[in-house]
């Protein structure tokens, strides 16, 4: 096998490769989207996010 084929076949061995560094990865995005979710929450942004979707829907439908 020539060398440049070799080492791109040794490169996307290792990328699949996933050693249980994946649940880490995973539980720290869940606690940052749980974190976005109770400071919308928290800061009364949930009205006029819905708000603002409705708008926008209404907007695109012509209701």
């Amino acid at each position: 096998m020539k060398r440049p084929t070799l080492w791109l076949l040794t490169l996307l061995t290792r990328l699949r490769r996933d050693d249980g560094a994946g649940f880490v990865e995973y539980a720290g995005l869940l606690i940052i989207i749980a974190g976005i979710f109770v400071l919308i929450d928290g800061l009364g942004l949930d009205g006029m996010i819905s708000g603002a979707i409705l708008d926008a829907v209404s907007s695109v439908v012509g209701g």
